[in-house]
Formats: C-alpha cells, sequence, structure tokens
C-alpha cells in the first residue's frame, strides 16, 4: 500500500507541470460513505448429548466502509440521476482499457467490509491515460472474496479503426460504432501464484500426510485409551476427540491457516506479458453496446523457484479479461439489459453479471 500512495504522488507530481492539480481534480469526486443492514438470521442448533441444551449462532450485521476519489467520464447508458455516491455502485465500465474521453482519468477506493459475518478488504486504484495512439495505465486490485491481489501497469499502442464500414462481419446498425485494437506489454506484481504450500507435504501416492503437518504446526495427540485420543492445538485446548471430527474440521482449518501464513512469507514476483486487446463502444437512446477484452498469450520465464511456469509444467497460459455491457428499449415501456465482466489471471477467476428487463406501466 506504501508503495502505491508513493506511486501515486510521483504521478501526480509529474502530471502537475503539464497541467495544474485543479485541471487535474476538476469533476472528480471524493466520496466516503458507510452502509449496513441484517445479516443471517440467527439459528437454534440442538444438542442431547448431556440433556437437551440449545445453542444460538448469531451473525452480526452486515456493514460497508468505503471511501474513495474518481473522475471518471460517465458513458452514455449510465445513470446519470445518482445525487450522491455511496460506494456500492457497481460500475462494470471501470474495468474498460478505454474511457469515454482522452485524457487522464483516475479512481481510488477502498472497501472495508463484513459480510455474513466474514470481514475483508476490496481495493481498486488505476490511472489511466488515453490517447488517440495509446494508452498507459497502473492499477492495483485486491479482491477478497477471490482471494486475488496484483499490481498492474500496461503500455500499448492503439489503432482506431476510422471506417467500420469495411468490417463486413458487422451489422449495419453497429458500423456507426467506435472500435480500436491495442497491444502492448504488461508488468503485474504479485504474491507467486505458482508456489503451493502444501507440494512438500504430499506422499508419493499424491495423498497428504496432513497429521505430521499439523504436529509440526504445535498441534498434539494425546492417546487416551486404545480408541480415544485427544487432539490439542499449539495452545493446549481440545479440539477433537476422535478422528472423524479431526479430519472432518481440525485438519481443513490447520491446511488453510498454513497455506495463508506460507503465502504471506513469499516475496511478490513480477510477470511481464504481452498484451493484445480491443475495445468498442455504440450508444443512442435506444440501444447500446460497450464490449472490451484482454488477452496475454505470451509470458516471460524469468527462471523463478516459483515461476507460474513451473507450475504449469513450464507451459505458456493464456491470461484474460473482458466486459460486455448490453442495453436495448424496444419501446417507451420495455427493455432488455446483459452487463458483466470476467477475468482470469493465473490460476484465479472472478466475474460479476447483471441480466434482467425493465417494464414501465405508464
Amino acid at each position: 500500500m506504501k508503495k502505491l500512495l508513493f506511486l501515486v504522488l510521483m504521478l501526480t507530481t509529474l502530471c502537475a507541470p503539464a497541467q495544474d492539480l485543479k485541471k487535474i481534480f476538476k469533476f472528480a469526486t471524493f466520496y466516503g460513505a458507510i452502509n449496513g443492514g441484517t445479516s443471517l438470521s440467527n439459528v437454534d442448533v440442538y444438542s442431547v448429548t448431556d440433556g437437551l441444551q440449545t445453542t444460538t449462532i448469531e451473525t452480526p450485521f452486515d456493514y460497508s466502509l468505503a471511501l474513495g476519489v474518481r473522475k471518471i467520464a460517465r458513458l452514455g447508458y449510465e445513470n446519470r440521476a445518482n445525487t450522491f455516491y455511496n460506494g456500492t455502485e457497481n460500475t462494470f465500465s471501470d474495468a474498460a482499457t478505454i474511457g469515454k474521453v482522452k485524457g487522464f482519468e483516475f479512481l481510488f477506493e477502498v472497501d472495508y467490509k463484513r459480510q455474513e459475518g466474514i470481514e475483508y478488504l476490496d481495493q481498486h486504484h488505476f490511472l489511466r491515460y488515453v490517447d488517440d495512439n495509446w494508452v498507459a495505465k497502473v492499477e492495483y486490485l485486491e479482491d477478497g472474496f477471490a482471494d486475488i491481489r496484483y499490481f498492474e501497469a500496461s503500455e500499448r499502442y492503439r489503432y482506431k479503426v476510422e471506417n467500420l464500414d469495411e468490417l463486413s462481419f458487422l451489422p449495419e446498425a453497429l458500423k456507426k460504432g467506435k472500435l480500436s485494437f491495442n497491444i502492448g506489454a504488461v508488468q503485474r506484481l504479485s504474491e507467486p501464484y505458482g508456489y503451493d504450500p502444501l507440494e512438500e507435504w504430499k506422499l508419493s501416492n499424491g495423498n497428504l500426510h496432513y497429521t505430521f503437518l499439523a504436529l509440526e504446526e504445535g498441534y498434539n495427540a494425546n492417546f487416551i485409551s486404545h480408541d480415544i485420543i485427544q487432539y490439542t492445538d499449539p495452545e493446549g485446548n481440545i479440539v477433537a476427540e476422535n478422528n472423524e471430527v479431526w479430519e472432518a474440521v481440525v485438519i481443513p482449518q490447520v491446511l488453510a491457516d498454513y497455506t495463508e501464513r506460507k503465502r504471506n512469507e513469499q516475496d511478490n514476483t513480477i510477470q511481464h506479458s504481452l498484451v493484445v486487446g480491443f475495445d468498442y463502444y455504440y450508444y443512442t437512446k435506444s440501444f447500446w453496446l460497450h464490449s472490451w477484452g484482454n488477452l496475454m498469450p505470451w509470458h516471460y520465464d524469468d527462471g523463478g523457484e516459483f515461476s507460474f511456469h513451473n507450475f504449469n509444467d513450464g507451459e505458456q497460459w493464456y491470461d484474460y479479461s473482458g466486459g460486455l455491457i448490453f442495453g436495448y428499449k424496444y419501446n417507451k415501456h420495455l427493455g432488455v439489459f446483459l452487463e458483466g465482466k470476467y477475468n482470469k489471471y493465473w490460476n484465479r477467476e472472478w466475474h460479476d453479471f447483471s441480466i434482467g428487463m425493465n417494464y414501465v406501466i405508464f
């Protein structure tokens, strides 16, 4: 995070001589909001081991704390009626490579959330500059639910298709839109997703020596009798009194804690990749289509111990992302829409989508 803030400060300083801060932040919006709501209802759990006993499991209320600043020109199909930002907006177009206007745009947003009792952090920050012939972008993304976190910088040559009439595969209506292709280089800084902390604990038959791993992590097995075993955690608390609970409840948590700790101990790695992409935008009041895509077909292998090439048996792989926003109003009453984005980086996938219809009665 410190590196990111330093980068933002550095880029802002570099931009300042070309255009003063007033111009940089003109039309930008700072926002902060706290949102909350009811989570899962209480659940009663019954036990008859020592007579009837009832335990109530309570899930604390959901909330989110959002803080951000954004300067992104709204596209024609985006809702302009919102008076305030509250951090819950799901703006798919923020993921597009090309914005509506040329020039400098940015987004910095941090969301601290609790959902169904689970707390996590989401962050999305980017600086983007779009010109007729080139695009530059730096981005930091952290998605707590998808378990993905990386910093990305890209520099691309952009080719604008001036005459879409020459593209025979496009329907006539779409030949009035704006289409561009881009190609360039991408640098991504992240944890080594090619690292498998459990690899060293696998046996020759592919199974995992999980009990020995748990013992190394501070757990103990106390043999009370020939058929009773008490398992204790590193603090000496009894966590299981039979193999069924040990294997079904305790071991999964041991493995989760171990892999998270070992992953956090590793230094970040940088991945250099080739990227090709496209962006298409067409808008009228009754029909709009916005689509973009990025493909990374080749990645430089630096020979590192935890290179993703090693995880992928020394072979190249495809990383890609894309989005689609479609809307059509049949008449003043009926309209349909489809919006979504999809990402696949390394062995991680995350996506969002929304599809539906609106009917105005009067």
